[in-house]
């Protein structure tokens, strides 16, 4: 639906033709118009007033009336100061919503023929899935489906790190005191029963750093001399060593973390292309140091380490390897960039990751820059802020974090208590009532959580989130459900759906097709700038958009029947573009509530 881009280029044209200018229609920006003026699209003046040589009411007027009088489109218009605010044509809107209809894959865009691989979740296998990741999966999950549904192919893939001394520390905990339990004997899903034994050794850890300190060392020395740390540290060097005792400890434990986080991931509804283990790429590196080296990128101290001058990025100098040939972190990133991509060869690479990793990607894409790989120009971090909850910050270390599973399990009654005290469950089975409060509970988490712009920290309100009134999920859900309920009573009625012509179009049918007509460029602009939020501030505009209809014209008692079928058919459409739009942010919506 071209509906913005026409009205821009007769406005180019107007242009052209009154003041003998050729403008862009890139430079023409329309935005919606103010509820309390007429019109749906407004086009600000102010820009182009050394272009007209006029005041900004007479130049809006002169753009105003070529409109009215040449474009075809525009019914009328009204100048406030310098804003100019177009009313479209009934026709042009019959039109619009006619095209909308027929257009079965409204809000999927043509492929484009580039490819994007999306990185994210990315857990440690040493503790299971905290409020923190939801906010990662979620945005991951959506930003995958929304750059899909602009036109590129995507491939979902998460890095799970599960070697390193952190891994090491639930292995030996489990090894001293486990006693042989396992996540059957212990009712316990295995991420979890991992992360208990990941709790367990940070206390021993802190008692012995206290006693330490007793026997007069320095804290900072006791926390490097503890014993238990020092036995956790030997534990990675014979894993390292591919220990047979250790090794075994290691795949059983890891084997019940993957099971683990599979049963999360199924709750929450995300899905990956490819799963990359750290274990099977943490050595990947070297051998694009020394071609860094002879490429004159990277440098060699006289100790023998590796640098690289990043001053001129603002960025400081950066060790890439260890004067004894060992690699750094950034090492292994930089040879599991060319791994994926000899597993994809994306255009664009997007890694998810908190923001206290701003300066490590920061540091990483200039790298591969430098490197000259075809995707070093490509590269983003989709940096996002942390979540925290009225309680404060989250710990993993000390037992203090929200649990993911716990947390949705929680969202789940919270929805059901609050779907059954508004009685929304009438006729509904047990198994249909089920199903609505899980996708209830889940829609609420994820439209919280997506709803933010992902940069900025946030706290996350449970008791908010679920609610049917106001900026939420549920909202959005019920408006759908409330509309699913007008198609079906219309179709019981033998309502036809198809458009005849009619005289006038209400101001509020008005404000909602433009609002569908929006959905595609809304879309562009979430891919463009990886925010789910936008989307999610689009469908929640447009379920009020839709109430404000509702609750102000009559579909049913419309005597008018051409009236009926188009009010009938934009309901429809609507009810689409919010299945398509929570859909593409990973949420699903009832067709009874």
């Amino acid at each position: 639906m071209k509906l913005e881009e026409d009205i821009r280029l007769h406005i180019k044209n107007a242009f052209k033709l009154i003041f003998e200018v050729e403008l862009d229609s890139a430079q023409l920006f329309l935005q919606p118009t103010r509820k309390e003026f007429e019109g749906t699209h407004t086009f600000v003046v102010f820009p182009f007033l050394k272009i007209s040589q006029k005041s900004p009411e007479a130049t809006a007027v002169a753009i105003g009336d070529f409109l009215k009088s040449r474009s075809g489109m525009i019914k009328d218009y009204n100048v406030v100061k310098g804003f100019l605010n177009l009313e479209i044509g009934t026709a042009v809107w019959i039109s619009c919503l006619d095209d909308m209809l027929k257009n079965q894959h409204w809000g999927q865009l043509d492929s484009n023929g580039k490819k994007v691989m999306v990185e994210f979740s990315s857990p440690n296998t040493n503790k299971p899935l905290h409020l923190g990741h939801l906010r990662n999966n979620f945005l991951g999950d959506a930003i995958s489906r929304i750059i899909e549904a602009a036109g590129y192919q995507v491939k979902r893939t998460n890095l799970v790190n599960d070697r390193g001394i952190h891994i090491c520390k639930s292995m030996l905990a489990y090894q001293r005191w486990g006693k042989g339990e396992t996540p059957e004997t212990a009712q316990l899903k295995g991420d979890h029963l991992a992360g208990k034994y990941y709790v367990l050794f940070d206390k021993y850890y802190k008692e012995e750093i206290t006693t330490l300190v007793r026997q007069g060392v320095s804290e900072e020395e006791a926390k490097k001399k503890a014993p238990i740390l020092l036995e956790a540290q030997e534990m990675l060097q014979k894993w390292e060593q591919k220990d047979a005792e250790v090794m075994t400890l290691w795949n059983n434990m890891n084997a019940w973390v993957y099971a683990g986080f599979e049963t999360t991931y199924q709750t929450m509804g995300i899905e990956f292309d490819a799963i990359y283990k750290e274990s099977e790429t943490y050595l990947l590196g070297k051998d694009i140091i020394e071609e860094g080296l002879k490429k004159q990128v990277f440098y060699e101290r006289e100790d023998g380490s590796v640098w690289i001058n990043l001053k001129e990025e603002g960025l400081d100098e950066k060790l890439v390897m260890r004067s004894d040939g060992t690699s750094v972190y950034i090492t292994q990133d930089i040879g599991t960039c060319d791994f994926k991509y000899e597993d994809f060869p994306m255009d664009q690479s997007v890694y998810v990751v908190g923001n206290e990793q701003d300066y490590h990607f920061n540091v990483l894409f200039a790298i591969m820059k430098k490197m000259g790989r075809p995707y070093g120009e490509g590269l983003y971090h989709l940096s996002y802020g942390m979540v925290d909850l009225p309680s404060g910050k989250m710990k993993s270390r000390e037992g203090t974090v929200v649990d993911a599973d716990e947390l949705m399990d929680e969202m789940f009654m919270t929805a059901a208590k609050h779907t059954l005290e508004l009685g929304k469950i009438e006729g509904l089975t047990e198994n249909e009532s089920k199903n609505l409060f899980r996708m209830v509970g889940l829609g609420a988490l994820k439209f919280f959580l997506l709803k933010v712009d992902p940069k900025k920290r946030m706290l996350f309100d449970p008791k908010e989130s679920i609610e049917f009134q106001g900026h939420t999920g549920p909202f959005v859900q019920y408006t759908y459900a409330r509309i699913s309920a007008i198609l079906r009573r219309a179709s019981a009625d033998g309502i036809n759906e198809a458009l005849s012509p009619i005289q006038k179009i209400h101001p509020r049918e008005q404000i909602l097709l433009a609002h569908l007509v929006r959905f595609e460029e809304v879309i562009v602009q979430a891919a463009r700038d990886y925010s789910p939020a936008l989307l999610a501030q689009y469908v929640y505009d447009l379920a009020k958009d839709y109430n404000g209809f509702y609750q102000e014209l009559s579909i049913f008692n419309e005597p008018d029947d051409p009236l009926v079928n188009f009010r009938i058919s934009l309901s429809g459409l609507t009810a689409r573009v919010i299945h398509r739009s929570m859909n593409l942010l990973g949420i699903e919506v009832p067709n009874r509530m």
